[in-house]
């Protein structure tokens, strides 16, 4: 057994995430412990804490933003660490110091290597430096004088990104260098309103392009190792929405030259602990786009296809405890693919929704990794994503039937959700045929329709329902005063 120079891990985050490494906390025998704000009373995650510190702030992602509160309900509670999980502070590299000298182990990488990656313009001068591929492009911290000469001389299409930038704020697509100039007027204002930074960088737009990831693996000894890929193209506004392991794009030799980038590149930053590059990929070339230093929501598709439970060797690696395996002990197996349960009506430009959760009942043969619980509520405090169905099959073709049937079977009654759409989505012909891009949601506008119903199927729904409501039922069933005053009178 694992003998850890901490015994309770504290988790600075909330929903499916939070519930997720509370659960491998406590499987390593563990004292699981949670920060909490009001507004999740009922949320699973409490339920797995054996102790809650709750907190507050002008907003509720104010509260889980605000370090010096978590640290000191980190220390009330005594915890040996913290596992930001994804978000909020995760790859905040002040916060990994400041978890540091307050005498707690941080759950990630070194702050430096955060500060490395998390400034976009630092992260791709640092790769191609050391000779990975990266995108043509023009960097405004060169020389902004000549900025958008040089970024005009890239070539249209050009992606504009902030330097401080993640999640796909501030990031717009220029066909027409007529346009440039507003549109980088946009992008610099988006990046100052999200990121307190206004710097920018264009690179060259790969029309089409897929979407593939690495995750990557290092400890403190000097072992790097890659997880292998994950295909993450389906996204809406630069957001993932479907995720699948292996990617059906990559043939075998691809695989090992953009999985071996990755942990060059890993390797080159010293990199400890879990993380994630990504990168573009179209006609057979891949560059680099950006190295995430945590958790990725997406994780549990690796896990399920190396079978390898990956918060725990981030904690294994946060004891100072080498890796257990070697490059080449990684196998996988199968094919898994993650899809994102939001809160959202697909119908209506997928307006977020909220609401009670009435029924839940989690579909059988799928993983679901829920950050709601029956009884409960979603709020529009947060981002929208509830939960995450998970399957494994032994190859695509049985994963994406597995997917349909998980999504069919999920019962989450009390607010609309995207199931309905996903479904329409992993049936598309494209992606049936694995013949996918970033772009293939925007081109599909038609799936966010919901169909009509068949027949008389909605009538028939809504008189079930009637009959599910007290108040309808006991006016229906009441003798008019009237009729009531004739007694047993009859013709």
């Amino acid at each position: 057994m694992t003998t850890f120079p901490f015994d309770s891990v504290m988790v600075a985050n909330r929903g499916e995430i939070a519930a997720r490494i509370l659960r491998t906390v406590k499987a390593l025998g563990l004292r699981a412990l949670l920060v909490a704000h009001r507004i999740d009373e009922g949320a699973p995650a409490l339920a797995i804490a054996e102790d809650v510190r709750w907190i507050d702030g002008p907003t509720p992602v104010a509260a889980f933003l605000d370090s010096a509160q978590i640290i000191a309900a980190a220390q009330d509670m005594g915890a040996g660490a913290i596992h930001p999980g994804y978000g909020f502070l995760s790859e905040n590299a002040a916060f990994a110091r400041a978890v540091a000298a307050a005498g707690i182990v941080f759950v990630g990488p070194h702050p430096d290597a955060i500060e490395l990656m998390g400034d976009k313009v630092r992260a791709r001068n640092f790769v191609a430096e050391r000779g990975f591929p990266v995108a043509p492009s023009a960097i405004e911290d060169d020389d902004p004088a000549t900025f958008v000469e040089r970024a005009r001389a890239v070539g249209a299409p050009l992606l504009i990104k902030p330097s401080a930038g993640g999640g796909g704020k501030g990031m717009r697509i220029v066909r027409d260098l007529a346009l440039l100039d507003e549109e980088i007027v946009r992008a610099r204002s988006e990046g100052q309103r999200y990121f307190g930074d206004g710097r920018l960088f264009v690179e060259r737009y790969v029309e089409r392009p897929r979407h593939i990831e690495v995750q990557v693996l290092g400890d403190a000894h000097g072992n790097v190792v890659h997880l292998f890929e994950r295909e993450c193209s389906l996204q809406r506004r630069f957001q993932k929405i479907v995720e699948e392991a292996p990617s059906p794009a990559l043939s075998d030799a691809e695989r090992t030259n953009i999985c071996e980038a990755a942990a060059g590149i890993a390797r080159a930053a010293g990199y400890v602990n879990a993380g994630t590059v990504e990168f573009i990929y179209g006609r057979g070339e891949f560059y680099f786009l950006e190295m995430n230093t945590r958790l990725q929501v997406e994780h549990p598709v690796t896990e399920e296809i190396t079978g390898l439970d990956l918060v725990e060797q981030q904690l294994r690696v946060a004891a100072g405890l080498p890796l257990p395996f070697t490059q080449e002990q990684v196998t996988r197996q199968g094919h898994a693919i993650e899809l994102r349960i939001y809160a959202e009506d697909a119908a209506r430009d997928f307006a977020p929704t909220t609401g009670p959760v009435l029924k839940l009942v989690p579909p059988s043969g799928a993983r679901l990794d829920a950050g709601v619980s029956e009884g409960g509520r979603v709020s529009a405090a947060f981002d929208p994503m509830i939960g995450k169905l998970i399957v494994h099959g032994a190859d695509r073709a049985e994963a994406l039937g597995k997917a349909d049937k998980a999504l069919r079977d999920l019962v989450l009654l009390g607010l609309k959700t995207n199931s309905a759409y996903l479904r329409r989505l992993i049936a598309d012909a494209g992606v049936a045929a694995g013949e996918m891009h970033t772009g293939l949601i925007a081109e599909r506008p038609e799936l966010a329709a919901d169909p009509a119903p068949e027949g008389g199927l909605l009538a028939r729904l809504v008189a079930i329902a009637a009959q599910h409501v007290p108040e309808l039922v006991r006016e229906a069933a009441e003798v008019p005063a009237l009729h009531a005053a004739i007694g047993g009178w009859r013709n």
